[in-house]
């Protein structure tokens, strides 16, 4: 993730924002076996595609956050209280 949010770094060279990676990156990152079975029709999946996007651009908008240090050692040692 935090290769993929260097890489929206360049997004004035590259045209490749977060929601430009999202899209690409998402169907791989966040993988459905609904998606992929024959029960969901075309618009079903491209709905459950649009959300996977939003999850992964969100991601990767908040990497230095949600993959920071501190809040690594948070959720390690379970304590409960604000960062």
């Amino acid at each position: 993730m935090r290769h993929l949010a260097r890489l929206a770094d360049y997004c004035s060279i590259t045209n490749m924002h977060t929601k430009n990676l999202a899209i690409v990156w998402a169907p791989n990152l966040l993988r459905s076996k609904q998606i992929e079975s024959a029960c969901f029709s075309g618009t079903a999946a491209f709905m459950e595609v649009r959300i996977q996007s939003v999850v992964v651009e969100f991601i990767l908008n908040h990497v230095d956050v949600l993959f920071s240090p501190k809040l690594s050692s948070v959720i390690r040692d379970g304590a409960g209280g604000p960062l």
